[in-house]
């Protein structure tokens, strides 16, 4: 398997149909395979190889799609970078990674000044946006242009597709390693399941593509041979107006992009009768909130999926016929076709039914550990299963419950925030001597980045002084919407903080 192989069937079964719109460009699947042969051998004329890395740092586009075709088609690895991130975040991750060539768009095309200083390992960069290209920029379109097209490596199998970089425990990003496996067995599972994107459907893409939630919708719809419809940012309002311009079919959203849609003033204005799914997950969401969506789109199903990046993007889904099922709608639903999920204790040993233990997975889609990380990659990924660090529980029939995290991450509007990460951005304020960070429920959110802190004796620092402080370090979605200051921290016997009594009080 090749994550360029229903490109190739949906060029050989419909030529003429359209893959992908992008505000007015509009392309068929011969189009695309023809600009991504050429494209890929731009890349090779760059002098990448097989195994290099290309890292992209864009919104979404056309041009976004056509680059995860054309780096395997290269025989290189894709590199999507977390457009949130901070300089420093970035740098990190390209240095990590060793990215031999940036593409940028309009939006980040200013950052290459420091990039450039930063990573002395990047021998190339690539103007992907409809601007200027920058001086000391390949143009995109250019290079698609003069450069001869290539046959497609169709390496595939086991070899390593991308470097999909995910928030660390440590406070580092780590680079998740999926291979071309990996993202079709999301794909093919998916599609087995029935509860997804139909055939010549036509999938809107909103969430940012960087992103597993969103990647994993357009490599689904990659193998139903479906329409891309994509949009630069989350912007309810043209959301509204793009689903009712172009029939839209199908869209993958997380908790609070959906919250946001619902709360819009002139929902009620457009016509959304086209969407029949909507593949939803990322984050918790209320009971309250589904229910919502359900009576406001009554003639469109909804999935609800759990996974993870170290999942290639998914493990279990929610169906619509499940959700018909009140007591169904507080899990995250059963194992897809390609998966086993199994509850464990702190041995490893599966426990009873209806037990709580830690959420393990074994499948195709499983990656292949943690980019230079070998110490983690052996905890993580132990007798073929992936530990998640998420603690919950099946029931007789082999629904999953998720009740709580072995790792204290936040899950805010889709993104992953590790407290740890935080919590040394906020210690490093000179006034601060020590801080704690939680996730408190939050309607819009799912969850909110919250932060107690115990100021130095004698010293005044406000919250929004802290919140300043920790967006100068990391990226500003990580810092916390809500502080307290308390006069000092529970901690047990041995010392730890004690996150849970911290929580518990606040809910």
């Amino acid at each position: 398997m090749y994550l360029t192989q229903a490109l190739h069937r949906s060029v050989q079964h419909h030529p003429d149909a359209v893959m992908t719109i992008c505000g007015e460009r509009v392309r068929t699947f011969a189009d695309v395979a023809d600009r991504v042969a050429h494209l890929a051998g731009g890349l090779r004329e760059l002098g990448l190889g097989r195994g290099d890395r290309v890292a992209v740092l864009a919104l979404n586009s056309d041009r976004y799609s056509e680059l995860l075709l054309a780096t395997p088609w290269a025989d290189a690895v894709v590199n999507p970078v977390n457009t949130r991130w901070s300089p420093a975040e970035i740098a990190y991750s390209l240095n990590d990674s060793g990215s031999a060539v940036i593409v940028v768009d309009d939006v980040f095309a200013p950052m290459l000044s420091i990039l450039r200083k930063e990573c002395p390992g990047l021998r190339a960069t690539i103007f992907c946006g409809d601007g200027t290209t920058p001086d000391g920029c390949i143009d995109y379109e250019d290079l698609v242009g003069r450069s001869a097209p290539i046959p497609d490596a169709r390496r595939g199998g086991d070899a390593l597709a991308g470097i999909f970089y995910t928030g660390g425990t440590t406070g580092l990003p780590k680079g998740v390693m999926l291979s071309h496996t990996n993202l079709v067995t999301t794909a093919l599972g998916a599609a087995a399941s029935r509860a997804v994107f139909r055939s010549g459907g036509t999938l809107l893409h909103v969430a940012p593509m960087f992103h597993l939630a969103d990647l994993t919708g357009w490599n689904v719809q990659l193998v139903m041979g479906g329409t891309h419809v994509l949009l630069p940012t989350f912007d309810v309002e043209t959301i509204l107006q793009t689903v009712e311009r172009h029939g839209v079919t199908g869209l993958t959203l997380v908790p609070s992009m959906i919250q946001m849609i619902l709360n819009h003033s002139a929902l009620e204005d457009y016509d959304l009768s086209s969407v029949e799914s909507v593949l939803y997950g990322g984050s918790a969401i209320t009971e309250s909130l589904l229910k919502r969506a359900m009576e406001a789109f009554p003639k469109t199903s909804f999935t609800q999926a759990y996974g993870m990046t170290e999942l290639a993007g998914l493990a279990t889904f929610l169906t619509p016929e499940q959700h018909a099922d009140s007591e169904r709608l507080r899990s995250a639903g059963r194992s897809i076709p390609h998966t086993e999920v199994r509850i464990v204790d702190s041995g490893g040993a599966e426990v009873p039914v209806g037990e709580t233990g830690e959420v393990t997975v074994r499948g195709g889609q499983v990656m292949g550990g943690y980019w230079n990380r070998p110490e983690e990659t052996a905890a993580a990924l132990r007798d073929g299963w992936l530990h998640t660090g998420d603690v919950g529980r099946l029931d007789k029939e082999g629904f999953l419950f998720v009740v709580d995290r072995l790792k204290d991450m936040i899950v805010s509007g889709g993104e992953n925030v590790y407290s740890a990460e935080v919590e040394n951005a906020i210690a490093s304020h000179p006034g601060v001597a020590a801080c704690a960070v939680i996730g408190l429920p939050d309607a819009d959110w799912g969850e909110r980045v919250h932060a107690v802190v115990v100021r130095r004796p004698g010293v005044t620092v406000a919250a929004e002084e802290i919140r300043d402080h920790v967006g100068t370090l990391i990226a500003r979605y990580k810092a916390p919407r809500s502080v307290e200051f308390a006069d000092e921290l529970p901690v047990s016997a041995a010392g730890k903080v004690l996150k849970r009594q911290l929580r518990d009080a606040r809910i």
